[in-house]
């Protein structure tokens, strides 16, 4: 027991050194150019973090959530049909997608799907 013990310090001690010794030899620098990038978001991390907030970026990420929640509940819709009274769940699919085509519909009328402007 005392001889497995002092192995596995030992080796905690020989992979930390192996750590420390590579991170003095690699010639990544903490502040790269890449991390400090904006990543997706097209905002300038360098900058105010007061600048307006395009509202345009925030309804295509509600509208990409809305129909993302929808495909979960979509798909297991489709493996309960055996397990559940064909018209109950007829008349649930038919007001959940009736729901969504208006709601699609109405994100349509207002110029939502419009990509450029």
């Amino acid at each position: 027991m005392l001889l497995i013990s002092f192995m596995i310090i030992i080796l905690m001690i020989l992979v930390n050194i192996i750590m420390f010794i590579s991170t003095i030899l690699s010639k990544k620098m903490i502040n790269d150019r890449e991390k400090n990038s904006p990543f997706e978001c097209g905002f300038d991390p360098k900058s105010s973090s007061r600048l307006p907030f395009s509202l345009r970026f925030f309804l295509i990420t509600i509208i990409f959530l809305i129909f993302d929640v929808e495909i979960t509940l979509i798909l297991p819709m489709i493996m309960v049909i055996k397990l559940s009274n064909i018209f109950m769940w007829s008349l649930t699919s038919i007001i959940f997608i009736t729901i969504l085509i208006i709601g699609l519909y109405h994100e349509w009328n207002q110029g939502m799907l419009n990509w450029s402007k």
